[in-house]
């Protein structure tokens, strides 16, 4: 079976070469140089990855990676020609799943779409979880507040996935970006920090007096909810 990538890049001739390249590794490519195109495409399409150019006609990536997550929990990797350690952040909080700076070797956007791949699809989603009051459907990656769902990006959902797993562990940043990502790079190193603080703010946890998320400073994070019950 194949693996379906749509592209949304201004490059045509970029689009045109990654099809032919990528379909000898059994992928089935779609490209949109408009992100307006390229999100019909999203809806209609449901690809397996998106790769996503930061500049863009219309509307800038992180727009469009905004619009994406407000559609889908997709994979996203973003492209960005400037390399900008900032765009590269800001990306990864709007919810990319990693970022490749061009110029870049096609073998290594394949390798970076496998890896994404794989820890999607390793993610265990048999079980539901509930723990005081938050509610986590895996199925559906959602997560809910006092019975009202919570909007949270990709990394926000997949840190307090882990945090929860394993109440009363201390997590170092070191240990929260090899479970969730395989990557020590700075981006990601710096927007642990980042991912924490708005998922706090999002669940109403004040870091001064913490009842879910717990700075052990100079270790790292620990869920201080007790016990998690498996649902069915």
């Amino acid at each position: 079976m194949k693996t379906t990538i749509l592209i949304i890049d201004d490059d045509s001739k970029l689009n045109r070469l990654l099809e032919t390249f990528l379909a000898d590794f059994n992928m089935e490519v779609s490209s949109a140089t408009l992100p307006s195109v390229g999100l019909k495409l999203l809806k209609n399409d449901r690809p397996d990855l998106v790769i996503l150019d930061l500049m863009l006609p219309e509307m800038d990536g992180f727009s469009v990676c905004r619009e994406i997550r407000r559609l889908s929990q997709v994979p996203i990797i973003m492209l960005t020609a400037r390399g900008d350690l900032t765009d590269r952040i800001v990306g990864l909080e709007l919810g990319a799943d990693d970022y490749l700076a061009k110029p870049f070797e096609p073998r290594e956007l394949v390798a970076r779409i496998q890896s994404v791949l794989r820890r999607c699809r390793s993610t265990p989603v048999t079980d539901n979880i509930i723990v005081g009051r938050i509610s986590i459907d895996k199925m559906a990656r959602t997560v809910s507040l006092d019975n009202k769902v919570v909007d949270l990006s990709t990394n926000e959902y997949d840190l307090l996935v882990l945090l929860v797993g394993q109440p009363g562990r201390v997590f170092s940043r070191d240990d929260i970006l090899q479970e969730l990502r395989g990557t020590d790079c700075d981006a990601f190193n710096r927007i642990v920090d980042i991912t924490v603080s708005r998922l706090r703010q999002k669940l109403g946890d004040d870091p001064r007096s913490p009842q879910l998320i717990k700075t052990i400073w100079g270790a790292g994070y620990s869920f201080m909810g007790g016990g998690v019950d498996p649902v069915e």
